[in-house]
C-alpha cells in the first residue's frame, strides 16, 4: 500500500516531528512494534489473520489503523478537531500513519499535528483486541497528557512562544468539547490562562 518512498519519508518526519522523549516513544511503540493479525499468522505460522475489531476484514496494517469502520469513528473526531484548528487537511492515512502532508502545507504544522496523531494511533493501539471503537475521552486525555508534556517541555527549553500557537487554540477546543464534569474527572486545567 505505502511506497518505499513514502516509507523514508515517514522516517524522516519522525525524527524532526518533536524533542519529546514521550512522544517519540509513544510514535516508536505504536508504529514500529505493533502487530497486526495478518504478522501475528506468519510469525506463528498459524491462527486468524482477521481484524481483531471483530468486522472479519483481513487485518492488515492500513486496516488495523485506519480502513476499519471502527476506527474510522475515531479519525472522523480527529478530523472534526483539526478543522477547528488548521486549513482543511485532506482525510488521507497517509496524514497520521506516515506523516506526509500534501507540499502545499507549512512546516510547522507537521510539529503541531502529529501530537494530535500520535494520541489517536495511541489510542488505537491501546484498544487493538476490543470490538469497539476508541474511545473519544481516551483519546483527549492522551493528548491531555501529550499537552502537558510539550507545555512543561517548552518552559524548560525556554520555547514558550512557538509552542504557544497552535497549542494554546488546541486547549480551548479540547475544553470547549467536554463537559465540567469530563473537566474535573480527569484534572483538565488551563495550562495557559488563569482563569
Amino acid at each position: 500500500h505505502f511506497s518505499k518512498e513514502d516509507i523514508y519519508l515517514a522516517n524522516k518526519r519522525m525524527k524532526r516531528s518533536s524533542s519529546s522523549v514521550v512522544i517519540t516513544e509513544m510514535q516508536i511503540k505504536t508504529t514500529r512494534y505493533y502487530l497486526t493479525p495478518v504478522r501475528v499468522v506468519i510469525i506463528k505460522k498459524s491462527g486468524n489473520n482477521r481484524c481483531w475489531r471483530g468486522c472479519g476484514k483481513i487485518g492488515t496494517l492500513l486496516h488495523c489503523w485506519w480502513e476499519c469502520k471502527l476506527v474510522q469513528l475515531l479519525w472522523k473526531t480527529v478530523w472534526r478537531f483539526l478543522k477547528d484548528l488548521e486549513p482543511e487537511i485532506p482525510f488521507d492515512p497517509a496524514v497520521p500513519l506516515l506523516g506526509i502532508y500534501p507540499k502545499k502545507y507549512k512546516s510547522s504544522y507537521y510539529k503541531d499535528t502529529c501530537c494530535i496523531f500520535i494520541a489517536a494511533l495511541f489510542t488505537i493501539a491501546k484498544t487493538c483486541n476490543q470490538s469497539q471503537c476508541p474511545s473519544m475521552i481516551k483519546w483527549i486525555k492522551k493528548m491531555w497528557y501529550i499537552y502537558t508534556m510539550e507545555y512543561s517541555a517548552a518552559i524548560k527549553r525556554n520555547e514558550i512562544m512557538s509552542f504557544a500557537g497552535t497549542w494554546m487554540k488546541l486547549e480551548a477546543i479540547i475544553l470547549s468539547k467536554l463537559t465540567q464534569e469530563q473537566k474535573t474527572k480527569y484534572y483538565m486545567l488551563s495550562l495557559t490562562s488563569r482563569s
